[in-house]
């Protein structure tokens, strides 16, 4: 029992010490300046120049408090999402415009573009949507068996970037993601991103090389809570022949609204009705 109370006695003591170092603050009247005497000449200096408190104070308000006094930090300035560049299509990068005829990355009901940088590549999309858009890599122009990647805006307002793989007409979400370096942001009722993976990966059924030509698949949709539903258009665009990494071309594919009939067969047929109508019936 007299141990007991005596470690009791010198944990009241310890706790009494803590407080007066603590209560203890550089801007107190009966604290002297570290360094000077009482009518600040030169006096003993003390061995730390702050007292816990004044550390502890100045931590909090330097590392958890935000300029109007919030217990939590302010979220950091984001950068501004740099625009997408046409001017460099077929020069220094490959795009693929889909919509209206002179259409630009702000414009065109879908846009893509891809330049190579080093070991990686880098894409930017952007689709006429508040869902999310996306670009499938395949061996055919049919959706099946595809490595897609997708940008999708969720409630809170974010553009995030996500790996697909098309199980027949159904896009699957895969764990492993090769994005790096995402950049995303709706505006103006669109969703545009920029992103960058691997040009070379281990062979996988869901993750295809790029530096292999493939048909790309074009598509663009809504989104429930940050989930992808059916595509907008019944019959996605998709690139007229295998597309290389390593050419670039400023391709323009136009939407339905724009397409003329250019067909061999449409075009006899044009010239058959134009006969008939100019002759009459008999």
């Amino acid at each position: 029992m007299f141990l007991v109370h005596q470690l009791l006695q010198i944990s009241v003591l310890l706790d009494a010490t803590w407080w007066l170092v603590v209560s203890a603050s550089p801007t107190d009247d009966n604290v002297l300046r570290a360094g000077h005497g009482e009518h600040g000449e030169p006096g003993h200096e003390e061995p730390h120049k702050d007292t816990y408190s004044t550390f502890a104070s100045e931590f909090l308000e330097s590392r958890y408090l935000s300029d109007e006094g919030y217990p939590f930090p302010t979220a950091p300035p984001v950068d501004p999402f740099a625009r997408i560049k046409v001017s460099d299509c077929g020069i220094t990068k490959g795009c693929i415009r889909y919509g209206k005829p002179g259409c630009d990355a702000e414009t065109c009901e879908y846009f893509l573009s891809f330049r190579r940088i080093g070991t990686d590549v880098e894409f930017e999309m952007s689709a006429d949507t508040d869902g999310w858009v996306a670009v499938g890599f395949s061996s055919d122009k049919k959706m099946g068996g595809d490595d897609v990647m997708g940008c999708v805006h969720d409630d809170n307002g974010r553009v995030r970037i996500h790996h697909f793989y098309n199980v027949g007409q159904w896009a699957k979400e895969i764990k492993r993601n090769p994005a790096r370096d995402e950049e995303g942001i709706f505006e103006n009722n669109r969703v545009t991103c920029r992103f960058k993976r691997p040009l070379h990966v281990s062979r996988e059924e869901t993750l295809v090389d790029l530096h292999l030509s493939w048909y790309y698949l074009f598509a663009w949709g809504p989104a429930i809570q940050g989930s992808i539903t059916r595509h907008d258009i019944d019959s996605p665009p998709v690139s007229d022949r295998m597309i290389s990494i390593y050419k670039y071309e400023d391709i323009f594919m136009p939407a339905t609204a724009y397409q003329t009939f250019s067909s061999p067969f449409c075009l006899l047929l044009i010239v058959a009705l134009t006969f008939y109508l100019l002759m009459g019936t008999p």
